[in-house]
């Protein structure tokens, strides 16, 4: 072999260890829909304290059927909650089958009929009633099922984002820790989907700025982090709605309860999005506030999905579900938001 080759030979051999070492390209980011208007499909998370559950009797997923209707509607993402502990039964082991073929079938039918799907872990920083950062619930537990859901679904082409956590609470201290282990769980597997990261205080968009300073401080590789806020019209934000006395009814009260929200992007540079936002149907002033919400945030180009739609609902006031084919009051102002606006990313603007 002359000295010549033999170098060539050298060199090839290094080239060819350095790609080697190189890490495997990522899927490019995907941007989250900007449709300024999408539904909760809930129902998979009914009965939560009845564990496993039964499907069809406990608690129910959509049929194609629904998305096919809302899609004919103009509803091109929704929102779809799951309950940790009937998608993992045992902490630290795989998913349960049943429940994810169940969720496998959900992201087919949005695939199906042209609509996206944030699926959201809907747990309230608990599993089986303990915080996450509790012996009973490490930190490592919760990293895990994340890993999973991502390995399980991350080539999903109907999966547009990940809602790591439903509405933390009285977790100030513990919930940054575990977001921050969430995330770095999902980003091992899917760097291209954005994640969505809600608050502590229930997720409040009134009290954000109180709790969630903390937040600031999450890394993302991906640097794809949008933070998601719940708004609810009634006395404690809660969206139970049962005081009766409208007597001194604001009608700008949705947007008092989401400008602490919206300020507080302003403030740091980041992009919001709301995750829950519904108001009874048994009163016109909750649809004439509801509609100055949507007004307002489609000002700031931020995103706004209503809780809910989905099945077996029955006279539940907040829901959006047609009753015996005719729509119900809410559909009315919620229309007119569905049409694509001129927003090219998320805002605040």
């Amino acid at each position: 072999m002359t000295l010549r080759l033999k170098s060539k030979l050298t060199l090839l051999f290094t080239l060819l260890c350095s790609l080697a070492a190189m890490p495997v390209a990522q899927a490019a980011t995907r941007d989250f829909p900007t449709d300024l208007v999408g539904l909760n499909f809930s129902g998979a998370g009914f009965a939560p304290h009845v564990l496993p559950g039964k499907p069809g009797t406990n608690y129910f997923f959509p049929d194609a059927g629904h998305y096919r209707r809302w899609a004919a509607k103009g509803i091109r993402v929704i929102r779809f909650p799951v309950i940790w502990e009937r998608l993992q039964p045992t902490l630290g082991q795989p998913l349960d089958p049943a429940y994810a073929k169940l969720i496998d079938q959900t992201l087919d039918n949005a695939k199906r009929y042209r609509m996206s799907v944030i699926l959201d872990l809907h747990n309230y920083m608990r599993y089986r009633g303990q915080i996450i950062g509790s012996a009973a619930v490490p930190y490592p537990a919760y990293a895990d099922v994340l890993r999973r859901i991502a390995q399980r679904w991350h080539e999903h082409p109907a999966l547009a984002a990940y809602d790591i956590m439903n509405e933390p609470h009285d977790a100030v201290e513990q919930w940054p820790v575990a977001a921050q282990h969430g995330i770095d769980a999902v980003r091992e597997v899917d760097r291209a989907r954005p994640l969505l990261i809600e608050g502590n205080g229930w997720s409040s968009s009134y009290l954000w700025p109180r709790y969630n300073a903390k937040l600031l401080g999450l890394k993302d590789p991906a640097d794809n982090l949008i933070y998601s806020a719940h708004v609810y019209f009634d006395n404690d934000g809660g969206g139970k709605y049962l005081k009766k006395d409208m007597t001194d009814f604001d009608p700008d009260v949705g947007i008092r309860r989401v400008e602490p929200f919206i300020t507080w992007l302003k403030q740091h540079g980041k992009r919001g999005h709301i995750g829950e936002f519904g108001v009874p149907d048994n009163d016109p002033r909750w649809l004439a506030a509801m509609d100055r919400l949507l007004a307002r945030l489609r000002q700031e180009c931020i995103p706004a999905m209503y809780w809910a739609a989905g099945p077996n609902w029955g006279d539940y006031p907040l829901a959006i579900e047609p009753v015996k084919g005719k729509p119900r009051p809410q559909w009315k102002v919620l229309q007119k938001y569905v049409k694509p606006a001129d927003c090219q990313t998320l805002g605040p603007r």
